[in-house]
């Protein structure tokens, strides 16, 4: 846990969390990265902190919070209570925000080493992404509570890159083209009436395989709405499919 914290860079390091809960509380102006899976992360009373959370297996949950931004990955990801956040997300479902505003979200976008395998262990697919997608649980009549962040903002602007010396030995960047994740543009306006590509892979490399094509239609010229996969199980054989 990490509580009463003020003007401070803290956090994980790989290997060290290993799938265990964790929570944060109380933490002002502080910068916060969690380079480890884990099962669950609360955050509550947090304001003007910058986070990077690993790969979450079950919920995140931000309670209470205001001024925050932050770069996640998990299975749920859930607010309440909270205002004016910047969010670069990964998540399996439906994200939801209740009684919050001024929320901001973009896609996932962050690499270092150890991250593809934590999205593993955290039993998240980097192609299951519905970061745009998201459900107001208490909307408000001629208001809007979220919002897209513009595609060109740098994930680097809003959570930089740590910089103590406890934090030095893991390799991060937040380029685009080595993201974990593939970048998509979500919910905002598609550019052509012609977006929906089905792709079917087979054998022992599909997630290489699916991972080369994303990084190829990332070229100029092309743009990648939405991915998704799951598993076809047929004659004790298993199929990965990628739409995107």
């Amino acid at each position: 846990m990490l509580t009463g914290l003020k003007d401070e860079t803290v956090g994980r390091l790989p290997g060290t969390l290993n799938g265990q809960q964790f929570a944060i509380q109380d933490c002002e102006n502080c910068n916060i990265y969690v380079f480890d899976h884990s099962a669950t992360i609360t955050i509550d009373d947090c304001t003007n902190c910058r986070l990077f959370l690993g790969p979450v297996k079950g919920s995140v949950f931000f309670r209470d919070c205001k001024d925050c931004k932050c770069v996640v990955a998990c299975q749920q990801f859930r607010t309440r209570d909270c205002k004016k956040m910047e969010v670069f997300l990964s998540c399996a479902t439906q994200p939801i925000i209740e009684s919050s505003s001024g929320m901001r979200f973009g896609c996932f976008q962050y690499y270092y080493p150890e991250l593809a395998f934590q999205f593993k262990d955290a039993s998240l697919s980097i192609f299951n992404n519905n970061w745009s997608n998201i459900h107001d649980f208490t909307p408000v009549s001629g208001e809007t509570n979220w919002s897209l962040l513009p595609e060109d903002t740098a994930v680097q602007d809003c959570v930089p890159l740590p910089d103590t010396d406890g934090f030095k030995a893991v390799r991060v960047s937040t380029e685009a083209s080595r993201s974990i994740v593939p970048i998509t543009s979500g919910q905002r306006r598609k550019n052509s009436d012609e977006s929906c590509l089905f792709v079917f892979f087979a054998g022992d490399y599909t997630t290489a395989n699916a991972r080369k094509l994303t990084d190829e239609v990332r070229k100029p010229g092309f743009h990648i709405v939405q991915v998704h996969c799951s598993k076809v199980l047929k004659s004790r054989t298993a199929s990965q499919w990628l739409c995107l």
